[in-house]
């Protein structure tokens, strides 16, 4: 393998998938990238097993040929490269590094011994918004588990109900669905969320579409010159639809930025006791007060104006309720709710495709 590269487009494709490289894996190859030409392009990758990114860089390649390099080493040392074009030149399993001021080997592993995730084929294909899609990610990818005693919540749900296409992720305090957009093709498939994490990262500035690829194991998104590949999750997704409450006792529409900033005050105060307030939604006074207790440092009591219907008190974890106000991004907020152990729902009122669920606790 003989080729040149320039040092911005090396560095970008090893910050795309050197994140995925696991040093504490049982494999130790796992640690390593993947350098490979591919038709007069240079291709960057690695994997974990479960996830697999691919990124393709051009190049102007003199001989074909792959190796493997130690990721963390490699991307360290590229990126304190100056800017400019560098030399890359394989004998046998030493990598030669070159620029006008550095001379450097790393010695590789055969890539041969690189586990390469089986090809998708006669999977169904679809496509989709970079832009809805990263928009989509942000909105629902925190309310998935990390608790892998229980697999299928670590996943976010791509699924068609309806013949619309919609994402949703929960970890049964609280769940998170968003409407992507009219799809007829009938799609379920549960996406790790480790994966919708790195897919969020890779899309950054992307305003393309992104090609989607599935079969019965796997799901292929290609974003431009990257792809990700992950393994599906097995199992059922709880029919989290059952959840969501269709009328409601108690209602409160208000400023979104008044209840962020009440709900910023009070999280303060509700540290020592996991996060929890108290918010009653007043119909007579018509607004929204938020209580918090710390029983060493204080309390607080913070009051929004809104317009109300019903009169209730539930009690949440400030840092759930944050996460939603912070997924919206309208002016207005609708917070609604029927007892105190119900659910409560929080959605854009001028915007019906994002609803944002948080299960109360025991006050």
């Amino acid at each position: 393998m003989k080729l040149q590269v320039t040092q911005e487009n090396l560095n970008k494709a090893l910050g795309t998938v050197a994140r995925v490289a696991n040093t504490r894996g049982t494999l130790p190859v796992l640690a390593n990238v993947l350098i490979k030409t591919v038709n007069n392009r240079l291709s960057i990758a690695a994997t974990n097993l479960d996830i697999a990114i691919t990124h393709y860089i051009g190049a102007k390649v003199s001989d074909e040929g792959a190796i493997t390099v130690p990721a963390r080493l490699m991307q360290d040392f590229v990126s304190s490269l100056p800017g400019g074009v560098i030399d890359l030149d394989l004998d046998e399993y030493k990598l030669h590094i070159a620029t006008d001021q550095y001379q450097s080997v790393i010695n590789g592993v055969s890539a041969e011994e690189f586990p390469v995730m089986p090809a998708i084929e006669n999977g169904k294909s679809w496509i989709v918004s970079g832009a809805v899609l990263k928009r989509s990610l942000q909105q629902v990818v925190m309310a998935a588990s990390s608790d892998e005693a229980r697999p299928v919540l670590t996943g976010v749900l791509l699924h068609t109900f309806e013949g619309k296409l919609y994402l949703a992720a929960t970890d049964s305090y609280r769940l998170a669905e968003k409407e992507l957009n009219e799809n007829t093709e009938q799609i379920n498939l549960l996406v790790p969320g480790s994966a919708m994490q790195d897919l969020l990262r890779i899309l950054g500035d992307y305003e393309g579409d992104v090609e989607v690829t599935s079969d019965e194991q796997q799901i292929l998104f290609r974003v431009g010159d990257v792809e990700l590949v992950a393994r599906l999750i097995e199992g059922k997704y709880p029919d989290y639809r059952k959840l969501i409450p269709q009328s409601f006792e108690v209602t409160a529409n208000l400023k979104r930025a008044d209840l962020l900033n009440v709900t910023k005050v009070s999280s303060l105060f509700a540290r020592e006791s996991a996060g929890s307030i108290t918010i009653n939604v007043d119909e007579e006074a018509q607004n929204v007060s938020i209580r918090s207790v710390a029983s060493q440092l204080g309390e607080n009591t913070a009051t929004a104006n809104a317009k109300v219907t019903g009169t209730g008190t539930i009690t949440l974890n400030s840092r759930y309720l944050l996460d939603a106000l912070h997924a919206l991004s309208g002016d207005d907020v609708t917070f609604s709710f029927n007892g105190k152990l119900e659910p409560t729902v929080i959605r854009d009122p001028a915007s019906e495709d994002y609803t944002h669920i948080i299960m109360p606790l025991k006050s």
